[in-house]
């Protein structure tokens, strides 16, 4: 729906409360046209039933407002003697159109005095569990979001089982685009596996300002482009269904190409604009290698079969996190494995007494890669070899050829056309390119676009697969590993990552754990709390 859709909704909605509710204004002693100006009577309402005047901006914030307006309703009623459970559950059933009924038929007198106390312990606990999921909503939504690492692609940086907080602020909060949805969950809710989210009506983007650009080598948490997955599960992977762009999968990467680069990647590695990409210290890449070796190392299940783990050795003293058994030839007694190491780890196992010799298993610049974009025969791009690409910018202008359109298809079909509410068509005649029956020669880009890789090279898809990834996309910054969880080891003890608890994602460096600091925190804040109401209660 566009802005000027909503403004008449908007509208239609401001002259069903004014015809519903003037008489109930009217009662409370105010007067007739207070009920029929926009915002300032949702202002004079929170008057009237007693409530705050900022609740008049929950009603404004997508989500949140699903929460508080069946509140507003019935306490609505509620300032007018109704309180009864009949009356409550057609407040909210009739999406407060109850108020006609007892507006136009009812005697009615005004409680200006009425408590705000719940008058039951169930009623109570609602009230606050209703206003801490608003709370958490808005936290969720605009500040800050929980975020679970659950593949490789950005392994010995973020490490699966890493949860972390994704700052929402420093690349500017995105509102949400799908206002009916299930609060704090994303596509699909929990345990229940069904759609989270009705996929109209639309709010068109906005985005408020952040304090900080993306930068070369930023870690962004986005949602997946050409997601189309009802759950991405890998246990439950199925569906096919157009999303709404802020219901697709969040995925995680880090940026190695702005706006306005010129990006290639030559043997794995990334240069921009011909030089090449200098990554934080902190940043660990790593390629796929064959391993030949002559005893196992990998960890067997107990009815013998190879696991994808390497053994507790080689996890321990070279780090290696996946590590494949391939082969096994039977004349020889040579196994072989596929491993993701980092140079280091490649420099330490190839001195290993067990191991024969570890070959790169990268493509070659003469192989032709499959499944990689832009999805062009003209093209043979492998994960290893790729490009020289153009990253769009906003505002820049590039030619349109059959060379080049490719490249530039779904930017003007999806993300300038169908997601923007334009319907645009790209066809081919002979040479020529079409955009909506008429030939195009140029096109100007309408937004940034930023191109997102993992630093496990050879297992990581990202966007050599699918592409250029739009700013409207881009959801926000991991800032902080809060908890780290590992799934293969042994005892709860074990699993538990202490020493990447509460470290910060960015900086050079090994992660700096600062779980003492926080547990001093919340000591300090239970202790405060504690003699704050032992005074309290001290001068009563």
């Amino acid at each position: 729906m566009s802005w000027t859709g909503w403004l008449i909704f908007v509208l239609v909605i401001q002259v069903v409360h004014f015809l519903g509710t003037w008489k109930l204004y009217v009662k409370a002693g105010r007067q007739t046209w207070e009920a029929g100006v926009p915002v300032y009577n949702a202002v004079v309402l929170m008057k009237i039933i007693n409530r705050p005047w900022w609740w008049t901006i929950l009603l404004f914030i997508p989500v949140v407002n699903l929460i508080i307006f069946p509140v507003v309703w019935v306490e609505t009623i509620r300032s007018f003697g109704r309180n009864s459970t009949a009356d409550t559950l057609l407040a909210i059933f009739t999406c407060g159109l109850y108020t006609y009924y007892i507006a136009y038929t009812q005697e009615l007198s005004y409680i200006e005095d009425r408590s705000l106390q719940p008058g039951s312990a169930a009623g109570e606990w609602i009230s606050s569990i209703l206003f801490a999921v608003v709370a958490a909503t808005i936290v969720h939504t605009y500040v800050m979001q929980p975020f679970t690492i659950p593949t490789s692609s950005l392994e010995k940086t973020l490490l699966v089982g890493d949860f972390l907080f994704v700052s929402k602020f420093h690349y500017g909060a995105r509102t949400p685009m799908t206002p009916i949805a299930f609060p704090m969950v994303h596509d699909t809710i929990p345990v229940a596996g069904v759609k989270s989210y009705s996929d109209e009506p639309q709010i068109p983007y906005f985005r408020f300002p952040g304090f900080q650009k993306i930068k070369h080598n930023d870690i962004v948490v986005f949602n997946w482009p050409v997601d189309t997955l009802v759950d991405i599960n890998p246990r439950t992977m199925r569906g096919s269904v157009q999303k709404p762009i802020d219901k697709k999968s969040n995925y995680v990467k880090r940026c190695v190409g702005l706006p306005g680069d010129s990006l290639e990647v030559r043997d794995g590695r990334v240069f921009i604009n011909g030089k090449p990409n200098v990554l934080p210290e902190r940043a660990k890449l790593q390629f796929a290698y064959k391993i030949f070796s002559k005893k196992i190392l990998v960890k067997k299940d107990p009815q013998g079969n190879f696991l994808n783990q390497p053994n507790q050795y080689f996890s321990d003293r070279y780090n290696v996190s996946d590590m494949y058994a391939t082969a096994l030839d039977r004349e020889t007694g040579v196994y072989t494995y596929t491993a993701h190491l980092t140079d280091k780890a490649f420099e330490l196992i190839k001195k290993h007494p067990d191991v024969l010799d570890v070959l790169s298993a990268r493509s070659t610049k003469d192989e032709r890669g499959v499944g990689l974009f832009p999805n062009d025969i003209s093209y043979s791009f492998t994960n290893d070899f790729f490009g020289p690409i153009y990253i769009p910018e906003a505002g820049k202008t590039v030619e349109i050829n059959i060379e080049s359109i490719p490249f530039y298809k779904r930017i003007i079909e999806v993300y300038e056309g169908t997601e923007m509410g334009i319907d645009n068509k790209i066809t081919q005649n002979g040479t020529e390119v079409l955009l909506n029956g008429t030939l195009i020669k140029d096109y100007t880009f309408k937004m940034d676009y930023y191109w997102l890789m993992g630093d496990n090279r050879n297992n990581s898809q990202d966007a050599r697969s699918w592409g250029y990834v739009p700013f409207n996309h881009v959801v926000g910054k991991p800032v902080l590993v809060w908890m780290s969880w590992d799934g293969n080891a042994k005892g709860f003890a074990n699993k538990v990552r202490w020493e990447r608890l509460f470290t910060t994602v960015g900086g050079d460096g090994s992660p700096v754990s600062y779980l003492r600091y926080v547990l001093i925190g919340i000591v300090l804040l239970i202790g405060g709390n504690f003699f704050w109401k032992r005074r309290k209660s001290a001068k009563k």
